[in-house]
């Protein structure tokens, strides 16, 4: 199988000045054409440590992909290191990339300075992929067999991510071109409300038996629950299908209802996807999670179908006043309380006329109330069936925690929905 390593490089992202997100898309798009990503790299701006760790990825893997350092300023040093990668001692100048350079300055009423001018010299020897969207082309090194002990290429892009990434048709025509490609299948089963360590337990007899071709890999994201994953490479793209599948419909009976999604999906969107087309709406009345409930279900595309509208209830005044929610209720159980959540989701369904609600009241923390630990949280759902109450603790910092009450929040309504179709069916 065709192996890549995918390598930034510049400081910035070292120091933890930008977040690299080229690293990601790329390999992304490698795994998606055949290409098994081995290693994400990322390498300062000094002229050695490029020059070694390039070598050495070279010899690992059939593709490098490199984005950084090929601007036309003086910390911009990558391109010297590749041509002594190289054993080229001249450059030349890509006529084309320099026409590039000229519309593009000028595009933008600027004239074009040597140091543009510059971008368009490339070492002597390798080959280019003009850049439409940038000053600086994309450079293809292409090493023989006896030079890393394998027939390596390595593609050098400018790191800014609109310039990098929209290059990448283009590097991918040529790694067809030039490379032999197998199948690579991976699908997803969505799992929320068991921890990883929790859910690897539970499903270890069935993890035991998956054949040695496959691999199982765990993700997990506050957000979203665990993203188990399963991985077969280098097979028939549609047998892989099958085999997973089958895989997968073993796994189900395990899981049950903690399984939301089959595929790469959130709980947003699964929320969305019950809903939509059925004439059934959502409200939400949140107060430890300050508004996030609502900003998750708004993400989704076409939520204005279902989604009618929240109260963002954090003091007690507006919990009694806009909700409805009894004082007595409060003074006998308290703010966080199930009997709370439960009057705060009947009572922002009544304000909206939603079909179905759900609320929060808890403690993100630092501080708690005395009667609960932080981390507390208790999430009401109210729809046609009446109301009910769950509580869950975690024990993360306060902006962790609000994650997770809120992605809890929202597979609780995600099982009262469920749960209420299928009556209806």
């Amino acid at each position: 199988m065709t192996t890549a390593s995918v390598c930034t490089i510049g400081d910035e992202i070292l120091i933890g000045q930008i977040i690299d997100t080229n690293s990601a898309f790329i390999a992304r798009e490698l795994e998606a054409t055949g290409i098994q990503v081995t290693r994400m790299l990322s390498i300062g701006d000094e002229h050695d440590a490029i020059l070694r760790n390039l070598e050495g990825e070279l010899r690992q893997n059939d593709i490098v992909i490199c984005t950084g350092g090929l601007g036309p300023t003086k910390d911009d040093i990558t391109k010297a290191a590749l041509a002594e990668l190289l054993g080229s001692g001249e450059y030349v100048c890509n006529e084309e990339q320099l026409d590039i350079i000229h519309r593009i300055l000028h595009a933008r009423g600027l004239e074009a300075l040597e140091s543009n001018k510059a971008q368009a010299l490339v070492p002597k020897g390798c080959e280019v992929i003009p850049n439409r969207k940038g000053t600086a082309p994309v450079m293809v090194f292409r090493f023989p067999a006896e030079r890393f002990g394998h027939p390596a290429t390595l593609y050098a892009l400018p790191g800014v991510p609109f310039e990098a990434l929209g290059a990448l048709p283009d590097i991918l025509s040529d790694i067809r071109a030039h490379a032999s490609l197998s199948d690579i299948f991976h699908k997803c089963l969505m799992v929320y409300g068991l921890a990883e360590s929790a859910l690897a337990e539970r499903i270890a007899p069935w993890e035991d038996a998956l054949p040695a071709k496959m691999h199982l890999a765990y993700l997990p994201n506050p957000l979203t629950g665990v993203r188990l994953r399963l991985s077969i490479y280098g097979g028939n793209r549609e047998e892989e299908e099958k085999q997973i599948d089958a895989a997968f419909a073993q796994l189900m009976p395990l899981l049950g209802d903690l399984v939301y999604a089959q595929g790469d999906d959130t709980l947003e969107n699964t929320v969305g996807r019950l809903l939509r087309g059925t004439g059934k709406t959502v409200s939400a009345a949140e107060s430890c999670t300050g508004g996030m409930i609502s900003s998750l279900l708004t993400s989704v595309p076409g939520a204005s179908e279902y989604y009618l509208g929240s109260v963002t209830s954090y003091a007690v005044a507006v919990k009694e006043q806009v909700l409805g929610v009894p004082a007595e209720t409060i003074e006998k159980h308290g703010v966080v309380s199930g009997e709370v959540a439960e009057a705060m989701a009947a009572g922002v369904r009544r304000l909206t006329g939603s079909t179905y609600a759900v609320a929060t009241t808890g403690l993100a923390g630092p501080q708690g109330d005395g009667t609960w630990p932080v981390g507390t949280v208790w999430i009401g759902v109210a729809g046609p069936a009446g109301t009910h109450s769950e509580r869950h603790t975690f024990s993360n910092d306060r902006k962790r925690n609000i994650e997770r009450f809120s992605a809890s929040a929202l597979d609780a309504l995600r099982k009262w929905i469920e749960k209420d179709l299928t009556k209806i069916k």
